[in-house]
């Protein structure tokens, strides 16, 4: 894809978007690993610290993207895709994992380096996913999500909880990418034949969708019955 391709475009703008809804909890992390930080050095740890996450995520996602090109590893990460999709939409009620604080710079930036490795399997896989093995889609795409995450958060938080539809809809997203990627595992063409595969990728990857969407929603109803029967118990 050449640089004027609108599909290498609307593949970078879907790589920033899911990285954004898949990464809301990465900017708390930041926040509190550098808490403690003298406030002269604070923004100084908070920028080092997201530098250094992503160079490590590139590296990370280039290593997962390269694997992918294997046999039936696309079809492995197509369904962990579409459990990380139905994760984003129907997230736990639980309070965040504990980080701690550092008032010495060098450990606050690796606190934040490998707390944003460890938080971003998702992301990983999501990435690799829709760049499929494009390398300026991934450096470029990582590079421009990450400061933007960092530097309007909250801004990004907030229009994700004014809009909830964002997040079914990136949801939805990861579904469809989820099917693409399922019809493209090498396994699969050599079975089907590449002109198979090529008809059934719409509707694959629409049931991806389609899929993600449903099994969200199942799982927001069971969780909310659930908590009803616990209120219950409790009272």
């Amino acid at each position: 894809m050449s640089l004027d391709s609108p599909v290498l475009w609307l593949a970078l703008l879907q790589i920033i978007w899911i990285n954004v809804l898949l990464s809301g909890d990465n900017a708390v992390v930041i926040a509190l690993a550098c808490r403690s930080l003298p406030e002269k050095v604070r923004r100084t740890g908070i920028i080092l610290g997201a530098g250094v996450a992503v160079g490590l995520r590139i590296i990370f996602t280039g290593i997962v993207a390269t694997l992918l090109a294997l046999p039936w590893l696309k079809l492995v990460g197509s369904l962990a895709l579409m459990w990380i999709a139905v994760d984003l939409a129907s997230p736990d009620e639980g309070g965040e994992e504990a980080i701690q604080s550092s008032d010495n710079l060098w450990k606050a930036v690796g606190t934040v380096a490998v707390a944003d490795i460890v938080m971003s399997l998702d992301n990983v896989v999501a990435v690799a996913a829709i760049a499929d093995g494009n390398w300026f889609l991934l450096i470029f795409g990582l590079a421009i999500s990450i400061p933007l995450i960092i530097a309007g958060s909250s801004l990004v938080m907030s229009l994700i909880n004014r809009f909830p539809l964002l997040v079914w809809a990136g949801a939805a997203l990861l579904g469809w990418v989820a099917g693409d990627m399922l019809l493209g595992d090498v396994a699969i063409i050599e079975r089907l034949g590449e002109e198979t595969t090529h008809h059934l990728h719409r509707i694959v990857s629409a049931a991806g969708a389609a899929l993600v969407v449903g099994l969200a929603l199942a799982l927001r109803w069971y969780k909310g019955r659930r908590a009803h029967a616990h209120d219950d118990i409790a009272a």
